[in-house]
């Protein structure tokens, strides 16, 4: 895997937000390699290997700051932002010659997007935009490179990195894990905040790997109580764009459509401008993607959940974990999403598995995450058995599959 794929496509890494000047600089371990990404004088972005060229000794410890010079710990050793070796200590005795005049930081392919930069380690890869195919144009429009992080958890976790993103390439399990249902579940009839009936979601995969999901909003089950009236948080929704609960007794499904309009004529005049930019349908549904190879995402009207597994270096069955949200500008400024009001980013935070929970409904999928790689491990499992809806597992495995032996999409 990491000879022949994850050093071939493209990795979401850090935030350009992160390096708002000339030298600061963010660093990414991922695998066996840590990964420098540092703002340069143009503001373009450079990505560099943390290793000096000398004796091999990383460059910087941490996860971000800001420069003039990289110096390396070991001999003193400096290296400009760009990568340039500025200064060697007695550089008149190199028999290959001065070190300044042949040695650079080691760089990668960086790009941006999104707000995000991304890095491949493969020299000639294809650019960023054509990896991403139907993803690019999608995400371009929702001017998803302004949205702040509101929420950030980081977690080891003891499973392995696919275990991640097989669960969030399907909705199978959606109803069981975090909806309680059971062999007597009619699960044409569950409806709470998402639509998860297999037959009235949409699956899409794309030529280059990535997919597509989307769930309906449901407001069905669980949105109101016994006398039909709308409960919370689906009542303070409807009443930030001025639409009366009550109305809406007893009909709960009636209300998606209610608030795409209402989201739709409201959005400009309470400073939503990129409302523009999003199909109706987006105002209430869940939006679900998965990046090959490691990056799951819901994107939302006013927020997207960030899902990414990173491998350990060295144990496949461990995984870095990072569960975090984005909050649009419009929606915190409001207050509106997530009873969001910050001004400005939330660092992460690295959890411990063993004794902090890492949120509600994900807490749910890491337990099965967790109990799912001790079954992997049995000589009692015979390989998968996928249902059509759990296709993207399937096409997700063939394409690693494909990397590991030369092919690509």
């Amino acid at each position: 895997e990491w000879e022949h794929m994850w050093s071939k496509v493209w990795l979401l890494l850090g935030r350009e937000s992160e390096l708002p000047q000339t030298g600061d600089w963010q660093m990414e371990e991922f695998g066996t390699e840590e990964i420098l990404m540092v703002r340069q004088e143009d503001g373009s972005v450079k990505a560099f290997y943390n290793v000096c060229q000398h004796r091999g000794n990383p460059l910087v410890e941490g996860d971000k700051g800001s420069v003039k010079r990289f110096v390396c710990k070991y001999h003193s050793w400096a290296f400009m932002p760009d990568g340039e070796l500025n200064f060697a200590p007695d550089r008149d005795d190199f028999p290959q010659g001065n070190p300044c005049d042949n040695v650079r930081l080691q760089e990668l392919r960086c790009e941006t997007f999104a707000g995000f930069v991304w890095v491949n380690m493969d020299p000639n890869c294809v650019s960023l935009k054509e990896y991403l195919g139907p993803i690019w144009e999608e995400w371009e429009a929702r001017e998803i490179s302004t949205w702040t992080r509101t929420m950030a958890n980081t977690m080891w976790l003891p499973c392995n990195w696919k275990v991640v993103l097989d669960n969030f390439n399907e909705s199978y399990h959606v109803p069981t894990v975090h909806m309680g249902a059971t062999t007597q579940t009619n699960r044409k009839e569950i409806r709470g905040n998402i639509n998860t009936y297999f037959k009235e979601t949409r699956f899409d995969l794309s030529n280059e790997g990535h997919n597509r999901m989307i769930m309906e909003g449901g407001y069905g089950v669980g949105a109101t109580d016994k006398e039909g009236n709308i409960l919370e948080p689906l009542a303070s929704q409807l009443r930030f764009w001025d639409l009366d609960p009550a109305d809406f007794k007893g009909r709960p499904e009636d209300t998606r459509e209610a608030i795409q309009q209402a989201k739709r004529q409201r959005g400009p005049e309470k400073g939503f401008s990129h409302y523009a930019n999003i199909p109706d349908q987006q105002f209430t549904d869940a939006f679900h993607y998965t990046l090959f190879p490691n990056f799951a995402v819901s994107v939302w009207s006013d927020g997207f959940h960030f899902l990414r597994a990173r491998p350990h270096r060295d144990d496949p069955q461990q995984c870095l974990f990072d569960n975090w949200w984005y909050t649009s500008p419009a929606a915190l400024e409001t207050g509106m999403e997530r009873g969001m009001g910050a001004d400005h980013e939330v660092e992460r935070t690295m959890l411990d598995y063993e004794k902090d929970s890492i949120g509600p409904a994900i807490e749910e999928d890491v337990a099965v995450f967790v109990t799912q790689q001790r079954g992997f491990r049995s000589r009692g499992f015979k390989g998968v058995y996928l249902a059509k809806q759990e296709e993207r597992i399937r096409r997700y495995h063939e394409l690693i599959d494909d990397y590991i032996e030369g092919r690509r999409p």
